[in-house]
């Protein structure tokens, strides 16, 4: 508790800093501030939210929730069986793999630690999942040895499907620009989940890349 309160009152203090331009300004708690902007042809004044609303919208934001919760029950060793395809019209590469995720930062992200292959190669990735208390969004990342890019993704989780929807971008090594990616997990039940990975194909349309059928190791 002590750790989040220092940093909630870091974050408050440069907050306050680089709104105060230099100068010393006495508010009351639940005041709203003033500053002003320069466009180089008019001064524009703005308004600053009070501490209060400050203090608020940062606890919200750092408290983890029902969303954090439910990630943590994807946690713990699965192995997985997977297909991956280059070519939508030929047959998957078949392999096997294994998953170890855990909680990190307090319950508010999830990590995932991958060991398997990747047309013949050995692969290992590392991807993080959270939620984004404030954009009301799952954010997720992925990076691996076989590649020096960030993959990342945002999404939302639809209940009555029981899906996890991700959907964001990832280097393109042969253009050098970014290329779609798109995420389906889907909870089977507490011991099995499958996770179907799209993206841009050879001809720029969207094809099944991988998919996999995870179970928990027990």
């Amino acid at each position: 508790m002590k750790k989040i309160t220092l940093t909630f009152c870091s974050a408050v203090f440069l907050m306050a800093a680089c709104n105060n331009n230099g100068e010393t300004k006495n508010a009351s708690a639940d005041s709203a501030l003033q500053t002003t902007i320069k466009d180089g042809k008019k001064d524009t004044a703005v308004a600053m939210p009070d501490m209060e609303a400050i203090t608020k919208a940062w606890t919200e934001f750092m408290t983890p929730g029902p969303m954090h919760k439910w990630m943590q029950k994807t946690n713990g060793t699965w192995e997985a069986e997977i297909n991956q395809w280059m070519d939508p019209s030929a047959p998957p590469t078949k392999s096997k793999a294994t998953i170890a995720q855990s909680s990190i930062l307090g319950g508010r992200f999830v990590e995932s630690k991958f060991s398997g292959s990747s047309m013949g190669q050995a692969m290992n990735g590392i991807s993080t999942m959270g939620y984004d208390n404030a954009k009301k969004l799952f954010v997720a990342t992925w990076i691996d040895n076989m590649s020096t890019g960030i993959a990342y993704m945002t999404g939302t989780y639809d209940s009555t499907t029981r899906t996890l929807n991700l959907k964001g971008l990832q280097t393109d090594p042969v253009t050098g620009k970014d290329s779609n990616i798109r995420e389906e997990m889907t909870i089977i039940d507490s011991d099995s989940y499958s996770m179907v990975l799209f993206g841009d194909g050879m001809d720029g349309k969207e094809m099944k890349m991988m998919e996999g059928i995870y179970r928990r190791k027990k």
